[in-house]
């Protein structure tokens, strides 16, 4: 695979991040929830509309693994009022990591995983957190290898199923 790189999204990347993130979303957990549940998320969560605005947010940052011009995979983060739950200033969310199925293994995740850690440092957060599927086994060791311990537990809401995500986080000062 050619090098790959980390780019950063702006409002003009509306089109990017929709097809990205409906695509890697779709593969990750189309086959253990019902097609309306999807569409209904896919819809409220990847519409223009919502994603210009999350754009457009100087609290969220996202950020796509490129190889050439192939999006591989994408990442969004979150800073303080922007946390989907701690709202910690001193924390950094990691509200997505998701990597296209076909570059599983390949380190796109990794790679993305590292600017999150990166970003991270340069504002000096004093940890990171996540939510993460119960279920989604492969994210839950991927996080525990790079450090990450379960604190607390959360609804996440797809479609009229409430599912339950553990929170994860990694502190960055002793």
């Amino acid at each position: 695979m050619e090098t790959l790189k980390i780019d950063q999204l702006t409002v003009a990347d509306v089109a990017v991040l929709q097809q990205i993130g409906r695509q890697t979303f779709c593969e990750t957990f189309s086959a253990v929830n019902t097609g309306e549940n999807m569409n209904s998320y896919l819809n409220e969560s990847f519409s223009p509309g919502k994603l210009k605005a999350e754009l457009s947010n100087e609290s969220s940052l996202f950020y796509v693994a490129l190889a050439g011009t192939e999006v591989l995979g994408y990442l969004k983060l979150n800073l303080g009022q922007a946390q989907t739950e701690i709202r910690d200033n001193q924390a950094l969310e990691i509200e997505r990591i998701y990597v296209l199925q076909a570059y599983h293994g390949k380190k796109v995740g990794q790679l993305l995983y590292n600017k999150a850690i990166q970003v991270a440092e340069q504002i000096n957060a004093a940890y990171v957190w996540l939510g993460v599927w119960e279920h989604n086994h492969r994210a839950i060791s991927f996080y525990k290898k790079n450090g990450f311990v379960e604190f607390d537990r959360h609804i996440f809401r797809l479609g009229t199923d409430e599912q339950i995500d553990l929170m994860m986080k990694k502190n960055l000062v002793n």
